[in-house]
């Protein structure tokens, strides 16, 4: 698995080092010392790719999938919400590309748009929606009526929300599908369909990573139409 998840994380660096090695040589002529620095940096990005990823295959995805599967012999609709929350929640606060956004969005606002409360509002969106996707799987809901009102509300909000946090808010739900959120999702939701009769994991295992990222969306937009 090692050696697979290496040459797997090689082969997905490889075209931005060869891209960039061909523009240093013909076009860009970068100084040495910086050229030599973004192939160390290179190597550093596919050892920690590589560690991550197997990090992901070896510990996140087996018990996402236990979770989602213990889940319901507990028998309450109310802890597969809770848990599926508070997982969606937590994944969503350690996720690189959010992290980054809040980041970003508090330094160009001049702190106007705080870091945190940008953080925490996507945070809280995604972990609403993913409580409602896991609903959904128990339920036998068929996802297109979910994804047709949740993305209704997120035209109908498009109207009415300032300016500046429409694509704020599209940004938020773009963020949370990263390398971290997406395997915890998924697999819970595998989990949970693999111990529920008549239930498959393609219909409902797939899906709910893009309803759940609407979350996001409409939490950046309602923050925007009533608290600021």
């Amino acid at each position: 698995m090692f050696k697979d998840k290496l040459l797997e994380v090689t082969k997905a660096i490889a075209p931005l080092v060869t891209v960039i090695s061909i523009l240093q040589f013909t076009l860009v002529k970068a100084p040495a010392a910086l050229f030599i620095q973004f192939l160390i940096g290179s190597l550093m990005a596919v050892a920690g790719l590589m560690l991550f990823f197997l990090g992901i295959d070896l510990g996140i995805l087996p018990m996402g999938r236990f979770i989602g599967a213990e889940l319901p012999q507990r028998r309450s609709l109310l802890l597969i919400a809770s848990v599926a929350f508070t997982l969606g929640f937590a994944t969503t606060l350690a996720e690189p590309d959010v992290l980054v956004l809040s980041t970003q969005v508090d330094a160009i606002s001049h702190g106007a748009i705080p870091k945190d409360l940008v953080l925490y509002v996507i945070a809280i969106g995604l972990g609403f929606f993913v409580a409602i996707a896991m609903l959904r799987i128990v339920f036998g809901v068929r996802m297109v009526y979910l994804l047709a009102g949740a993305y209704a509300t997120v035209i109908i909000l498009s109207f009415f929300a300032p300016s500046e946090f429409v694509p704020l808010a599209y940004d938020a739900g773009s963020v949370t599908t990263g390398a971290l959120t997406t395997p915890v999702v998924i697999s819970l939701a595998l989990g949970l369909s693999s111990v529920l009769a008549g239930r498959s994991s393609v219909s409902d295992g797939f899906g709910l990573l893009g309803f759940a990222s609407i979350g996001p969306i409409i939490a950046i937009m309602i923050i925007g139409i009533f608290f600021l």
